[in-house]
C-alpha cells in the first residue's frame, strides 16, 4: 500500500511538472495579425511616398500588432514631424515609434 502511494505521489508530481511546462508564454503575432501589420506597413509606405516633401527620405516603416516604427534618415526636423504625422493618418495605426535621425 505505501508502495503504491509512492508510484501514486511520484506520478502526479510528473504530471503536474508537465502541465506547468504547457503554461502560456509571451504570444507571437497570428496569422491574421500579421497580414494586418503588413497592410498597415505598405499603406504608410505609400502616404509617405505621396507626401511630396518626404520624396527623398529614406525611411523605413515596420509594424507590430498596428504600432509603427518609423527609422532611417531625413533632411530636417520639419520632414521627421511630417512622417510621423502622415503615418498617425493611416487607419489601423495604433501608434507610431520614432526612431528617425536628420542627415
Amino acid at each position: 500500500m505505501t508502495q503504491l502511494k509512492r508510484y501514486s505521489a511520484f506520478f502526479l508530481a510528473v504530471l503536474l511538472a508537465s502541465l506547468l511546462g504547457c503554461a502560456g508564454g509571451p504570444q507571437k503575432e497570428s496569422t491574421a495579425e500579421y497580414v494586418d501589420d503588413s497592410v498597415i506597413t505598405t499603406k504608410v509606405k505609400a502616404a509617405i511616398l505621396n507626401e511630396p516633401s518626404l520624396k527623398v527620405a529614406e525611411i523605413n516603416v515596420e509594424t507590430f500588432k498596428g504600432r509603427v516604427q518609423l527609422s532611417g534618415f531625413v533632411k530636417s526636423r520639419a520632414d521627421m514631424s511630417k512622417a510621423v504625422e502622415v503615418a498617425r493618418a493611416v487607419n489601423g495605426v495604433t501608434s507610431v515609434a520614432n526612431d528617425m535621425r536628420i542627415k
